[in-house]
């Protein structure tokens, strides 16, 4: 018996009274797929650090639940950091940029990269992958947040919550084309090797059966 699917609707009011960092800190890659699983009864509602007693509360009032304290297990909240590339030492190797789940850090290979500090949500998945240990974690400028009316969460403003969002939305949505037409692409080659294998093997055949010489009929028993 298959499970029943996620409510479309529950799974979107979940996913608004989370603060879309996509830090995966909830043990799930990104806020929607932790809103999914709250409501498929795999997770808790306390387990999102960056969203704290903010996100707790409001999950709680929006599925009728009693409030608890954050699971210590996924990690405490702390003070918002942003990303910061010292450009001295970067290498352009692109691990920060698939790292990063709201796009927010550009370059380009063996280029230097940088943050746009504005769209970064503080995730920190760029730091371990970062082979020459260039990227450092910086307090956000007195501006960051400011702009537009906020959202629940004091660090955040509402346009940085869903432009992060649709960032997240629009990357895996790009990446999942990606993997899409390299799938098309295996299947051409793998139909194109199949091609010439069965085309060779025609050839093989006519071959063989060009250089076998027919048997010699037997010559009439004379009388």
């Amino acid at each position: 018996m298959n499970p029943t699917p996620p409510n479309p609707d529950s799974v979107s009011a979940i996913d608004r009274r989370l603060p879309q960092t996509q830090c995966a800190r909830c043990d799930y890659p990104g806020c929607l797929d932790y809103a999914r699983a709250i409501v498929a009864g795999e997770a808790d509602i306390n387990q999102c650090p960056p969203g704290g007693d903010v996100s707790i509360d409001a999950l709680a009032r929006l599925l009728g639940r009693d409030a608890k304290p954050l699971n210590p297990q996924h990690g405490a909240r702390q003070p918002l950091r942003l990303a910061f590339i010292r450009e001295a030492d970067c290498i352009g190797c692109k691990l920060c940029i698939k790292a990063c789940p709201v796009d927010c850090i550009v370059g380009a290979a063996k280029l230097m990269h940088t943050v746009i500090a504005e769209d970064c949500s503080g995730c920190r998945l760029c730091l371990p992958v970062c082979p020459t240990d260039c990227i450092t974690l910086v307090a956000p400028p007195p501006d960051y947040g400011k702009p537009g009316a906020p959202s629940i969460w004091s660090e955040f403003s509402r346009r940085q919550v869903e432009k992060a969002r649709q960032r997240t939305r629009q990357k895996r949505e790009r990446l999942a084309g990606l993997e899409r037409e390299r799938g098309r692409e295996r299947r051409e080659r793998l139909r194109g090797a199949m091609k010439k294998e069965i085309l060779a093997a025609v050839e093989r055949k006519r071959r063989t059966q060009q250089t076998v010489k027919p048997p010699t009929p037997p010559s009439p028993s004379s009388s």
